[in-house]
């Protein structure tokens, strides 16, 4: 890859956020960091998620910076971004078996919740490696509220038979067959598929007015 072919580095494994991506023609790669997912003691929801895109976007930078295409893609800021579902103060990541996406589905059946996603578009340093404190992370938060219908356990158990509740936040997706779950939606749905495609818009021309050097991110 040269650097100048692309503008924007996703630091997601995330194929929905790659499409999203791809439909907007803003042009990036994607790189999958890995990162421990886990919601710490006394940590709201909205810091959860604003901590875990900027861990994903430094730890994004962090495996970049050791590739023969260094100095680490100068001219592009590196997007993370993490997603979760909360109702009743639960915190509701992806499952991790059926009987946990049953539990969660039930959770949402009849009810509003929340999706939240944090994110952190961070601007590569002149050299790696670099102080934490040195790195400009100041995440963004969307916010979307999602009404289920109320479902039935047959409805719950042949959707979970169906496999795509796992890998999703909440354990549905909003563009598959949870389609007919939903009632209403306030806010972007873009966020409830997994990233705010204006909202990150909206950074990238920020970042680059802040950053007249390098060359802004356009619709291809």
């Amino acid at each position: 890859m040269k650097q100048a072919e692309h503008k924007l580095i996703l630091a997601s494994s995330s194929p929905r956020r790659r499409e999203i991506l791809l439909a907007a023609g803003i042009p990036f790669e994607a790189v999958a960091p890995s990162v421990l997912e886990v919601q710490q003691a006394g940590e709201t929801p909205e810091q959860f998620v604003c901590r875990m895109a900027i861990e994903k976007a430094v730890a994004a930078l962090d495996q970049i910076a050791h590739r023969s295409d260094a100095p680490i893609l100068a001219d592009a800021p590196i997007l993370g971004a993490d997603t979760a579902v909360v109702i009743d103060n639960h915190t509701l990541g992806k499952p991790a078996s059926a009987g946990e996406a049953r539990a969660m589905l039930r959770l949402l059946s009849g009810k509003e919740h929340r999706v939240l996603t944090g994110l952190c578009l961070l601007a590569p340093p002149a050299a790696w490696p670099c102080p934490r404190s040195e790195l400009r992370t100041e995440p963004q938060l969307a916010s979307t509220v999602v009404r289920f219908s109320l479902l039935t356990d047959r409805e719950i158990d042949q959707y979970v038979s169906s496999g795509e509740p796992f890998d999703k936040a909440g354990g549905y997706a909003i563009q598959g067959l949870a389609s007919k779950f939903i009632e209403s939606i306030a806010g972007c749905y873009f966020n409830v598929v997994g990233l705010p495609v204006s909202l990150v818009y909206q950074m990238l021309h920020r970042f680059h007015a802040a950053n007249p050097g390098r060359r802004p991110t356009q619709p291809a």
